[in-house]
């Protein structure tokens, strides 16, 4: 369903451009209605200005609705689950490798001397004894 919403989407937005290019403005335009002050085309310049105007209405409404649609449809779909809880996957075990020596397997933060998090100086590091050279 949402794919056939779509593709009538998409052609009703490439109709409202086309539509919308052969509208004449005040510079001109594309002039392809016929519209001219010759009056040598189909319609005369007052006539095909209207036509055009409900077409673009009508096209443009319509585009709306199925903007509307495709929106709710898409909303139902969602769900209450995240996109991460949808895929059911998990994150991958970590590794053990076994060359290295049992103190660096696991976690690789420091040690904390109350178990608390270790935090780097406040001063930025100035109690810091200068490096040799």
């Amino acid at each position: 369903m949402a794919n056939v919403l779509l593709i009538v989407q998409l052609i009703l937005a490439l109709a409202l451009i086309g539509v919308v290019l052969m509208q004449r403005s005040e510079g001109g335009g594309l002039g392809i209605g016929g519209g001219g002050g010759g009056g040598g085309g189909l319609m005369s310049g007052r006539g095909a200005a209207t036509a055009l105007s409900k077409v673009t209405w009508a096209l443009a409404t319509a585009f709306l609705v199925v903007c509307l649609i495709l929106t709710i449809l898409g909303a139902q779909e969602s769900g209450d689950a995240s996109v991460i809880d949808r895929l059911g996957t998990e994150l991958p075990a970590r590794e053990v490798d076994p060359s290295l020596p049992p103190a660096l397997q696991g976690d690789l933060l420091p040690p904390s001397v109350d178990g608390g998090v270790v935090l780097p100086p406040a001063d930025g590091g100035a109690a810091l004894p200068p490096a040799a050279d």
